[in-house]
């Protein structure tokens, strides 16, 4: 008995990792800047999907770090920056944003990820829109 629940155990974490969704998703996003006459609509990938994550019956006995949940996060990523038009001298006219090459599920990292659940609920231009952007990475 022992020997079956410990393989149905090890078959369910693997499948558990098999099973995660996580991968560049397509994205679009708008960037404007009070100073600046026209806000930019940038295509982008980001990181988006399901993880396994399992509850703990004792949280009451672990550290608090012990009771992170996987998120999909990045594995890799770039950064790309674009000249937003239409900016007086004085503004530094560039914006740059992460775009993702490959996913995983793990803890999210502050350091370059935004860790909240909730979605933007102001992602749309004010603003007229350029039709042409020109973008390098860096």
């Amino acid at each position: 008995m022992t020997a079956i629940y410990l393989m149905s155990m090890l078959f369910g974490l693997a499948c558990g990792q098999v099973m995660s969704f996580c991968f560049p998703t397509e994205y679009t996003m708008h960037v404007e800047r009070k100073e600046c006459a026209y806000c930019l609509t940038i295509n982008t990938t980001i990181c988006a999907g399901y993880c396994m994550t399992r509850d703990i019956n004792g949280k009451l006995f672990l550290p608090k770090y012990a009771l992170s949940q996987d998120v999909c996060t990045y594995r890799d990523f770039m950064y790309k920056t674009v000249e937003i038009p239409g900016c007086p001298r004085h503004v530094t006219p560039y914006f740059s944003y992460p775009v993702a090459i490959s996913c995983k599920c793990g803890k999210c990292n502050t350091d370059y990820s935004d860790c909240i659940h909730e979605a933007i609920k102001t992602n749309y231009c004010t603003k007229p829109q350029k039709s042409y952007v020109v973008g390098f990475s860096i």
